[in-house]
């Protein structure tokens, strides 16, 4: 059986219908015995819907990477 970690690294492939059926049936039946990961594959799905209704793919409502690079440059200076 899958244990949390590998459902949530397999969940965006599980949500596109990209599993093999072995692979989705493993993943059904985790999300039978586990509440945690019903509500995390829950809210996952309600997250790319919203995003697909607004018109951003995954990639397109990522911050950009240089402006994550500047926030962490930013933080992690010394403040004085």
């Amino acid at each position: 059986m899958l244990t949390c970690k590998e459902l949530s690294e397999r969940s965006t492939d599980y949500l596109e219908g990209a599993l093999s059926p072995a692979q989705g049936a493993g993943f059904k039946l985790h999300l039978l015995m586990c509440k945690h990961c019903r509500a995390y594959i829950d809210q996952l799905a309600k997250t790319i819907r919203l995003l697909k209704a607004v018109g951003k793919t995954t990639s397109e409502a990522a911050p950009d990477p240089a402006l994550v690079a500047s926030f962490r440059t930013s933080t992690s200076e010394p403040r004085g």
